[in-house]
């Protein structure tokens, strides 16, 4: 930060530095910490407004903050561009622009599908609702304090700054082509009582309690009568330790290196080009989104009994 600093005050612009930390106020956790956002708005408004008295432009670190102790935490994945929504809630400007190196927000990920579409327009809650099921140009936490104070945000491309991208706002608008979401990586649980009985709520109330323990994340959770599912990242420090706590009282069937597949506004047509070759081990449907989790070749199968 201060070397690009130095480089905008040679190019003749009136810049200075805000500390992050002097300003983003979060808790101790430290790898993912939540924002005060209460004493962050004091520090921000107190801060920036005097940077502003001095300077036109003011550049700040993402990414980071610092508990009230004096430690400095991080914000979890895209938290520079969660950094920046946080400010822009503080100081309510016109708009947040976050510059990308896509042209804006795409329909697909171009590692998964040739053809993708940019999307010109998008509601605060379809964002919201890609990005919480794992479109990685925006994060969710990026637009939730954008949609409290009804900022609109822009996905811009640094390749491309003269194109339009992507507007985000509290337009509603249905979007003209489907999304699709694909995450690799994935284990599916299949936990069920030792006992034989039905998953009522005591037992769900002990696997939750589990699942907040490890600190897993989960993408999808489906309940019947003697099961219940959970399909999640396979992070190889957590899934072993929620499988073994687990099994002290239920039955944990799993399979691992699975796909998860998320469809934003989906048919039939949509479902069927995704499962090609592929099995199908859980179908998760809502009005407007459906969740694949599916089995390429090789998998790999086990139980904990």
């Amino acid at each position: 930060v201060l070397i690009a600093e130095a480089y905008l005050k040679g190019t003749g612009l009136n810049v200075s530095h805000q500390d992050a930390r002097r300003n983003i106020c979060t808790d101790s956790n430290f790898r993912e910490a939540n924002v005060d956002f209460q004493q962050t708005e004091t520090n921000i408004k107190r801060n920036f407004s005097d940077a502003f008295k001095q300077s036109d432009i003011i550049i700040t670190e993402g990414f980071i903050g610092e508990t009230k102790g004096g430690k400095t935490t991080t914000l979890g994945r895209e938290g520079s561009d969660y950094t920046a929504a946080i400010i822009a809630y503080c100081l309510r400007p016109d708009s947040v622009t976050i510059w990308k190196d896509v042209e804006g927000v795409l329909n697909a990920d171009p590692k998964w599908f040739d053809n993708t579409v940019k999307i010109d327009h998008l509601s605060y809650q379809d964002a919201l609702e890609l990005a919480y099921y794992g479109a990685t140009v925006i994060h969710p936490k990026t637009i939730k304090p954008l949609q409290n104070k009804n900022i609109p945000l822009f996905v811009k491309s640094f390749l491309k700054p003269a194109e339009a991208g992507t507007q985000i706002d509290n337009r509603l608008t249905h979007l003209p082509v489907p999304c699709f979401i694909f995450k690799v990586n994935q284990v599916l649980l299949s936990i069920s009582p030792k006992d034989f009985s039905f998953i009522v709520e005591a037992n769900l109330s002990r696997i939750f309690r589990e699942l907040a323990a490890s600190r897993v994340k989960v993408n999808v959770m489906q309940n019947s009568a003697l099961n219940f599912s959970i399909c999640m990242d396979n992070e190889p420090g957590k899934v072993p330790a929620l499988i073994a706590s687990l099994s002290d009282d239920f039955r944990v069937l799993y399979n691992d290196n699975l796909e998860l597949v998320t469809i934003r506004y989906y048919d039939q047509a949509t479902i069927d080009r995704v499962c090609i070759d592929k099995k199908v081990l859980l179908e998760h449907k809502s009005r407007y989104t459906v969740q694949l989790v599916v089995q390429p070749e090789a998998p790999h199968a086990g139980a904990v009994k």
